[in-house]
């Protein structure tokens, strides 16, 4: 078992627990609760387990990252927030996409319920672009005519500036990010393929260690991790070149 301090250490590395099953969602987060701290909950396991899998999470000591990608009307939006805050979560993410006034709204309502009810503020981050997403796709299906890169700059910009935490990018526009929104800005990045595992639906992919050196915070793996014959040992290799950075 790895003593908490060495887990504080790896907090960086959060598992994404993309699986359909309540049960089995579980038995991973007590499989790997020793070696990991945070733990993602996506729409796929929220939409199967719902709230409850939050509070099981949470009574085993570890910390949730609720990725629902909250993108509709400002006041919807504001409300899902403040529910995830109340339900206790470390950090939540919407679309930047879903504009300013939408964002900003959102960080100011969950700011202003965590203070009055003294309870923990999560961290806020927006989505720029989807790691599953390419230029071309930006451009023929979309229509943006500008670069990807020129969007995810603009996107995380607009999450700058409407005072929410960080954002949600590949590792790739990592560093872009990094200089446009300065040092204290989260960079949580997706689409994270060690070496030696498959990339499977991911445009824009990135080594651990390619990630960390561009600037990104927080690494969210699942399949390169879970679909391994070993995933301990996956982990471990992991943390290990995470180290090393």
């Amino acid at each position: 078992m790895i003593e908490e301090a060495s887990l504080q250490n790896n907090s960086k590395l959060i598992l994404a627990l993309d699986v359909p099953e309540y049960a089995y969602a579980l038995e991973l987060v007590d499989r790997f609760k020793d070696v990991i701290g945070v733990f993602k909950v996506g729409l796929e396991l929220f939409t199967v387990a719902g709230p409850a899998i939050i509070d099981e999470i949470h009574r085993r000591g570890r910390k949730v990252f609720l990725d629902l990608k909250f993108h509709d009307i400002p006041t919807t939006v504001s409300r899902a927030g403040v529910a995830a805050a109340r339900r206790g979560v470390f950090m939540f993410n919407v679309h930047a996409s879903g504009g300013l006034d939408m964002m900003k709204r959102c960080q100011e309502d969950v700011v202003n319920v965590c203070l009055k009810e003294n309870i923990a503020r999560p961290r806020i981050i927006a989505v720029t672009v989807l790691t599953s997403m390419s230029q071309e796709t930006l451009k023929q299906e979309l229509g943006l005519q500008h670069s990807l890169n020129t969007h995810v700059r603009h996107l995380a910009g607009l999450t700058l500036k409407a005072g929410l935490d960080g954002v949600v990018a590949s590792a790739k526009e990592a560093a872009m990010i990094r200089g446009h929104c300065g040092r204290g800005f989260l960079i949580v990045t997706p689409g994270i393929r060690p070496s030696w595992a498959a990339v499977d639906d991911q445009s824009r992919t990135m080594t651990p260690k390619q990630a960390l050196r561009q600037g990104a915070d927080f690494l969210v793996m699942g399949r390169a991790i879970l679909n391994q014959s070993d995933p301990m040992k996956a982990i471990e290799l992991i943390q290990r070149e995470m180290a090393s950075v």
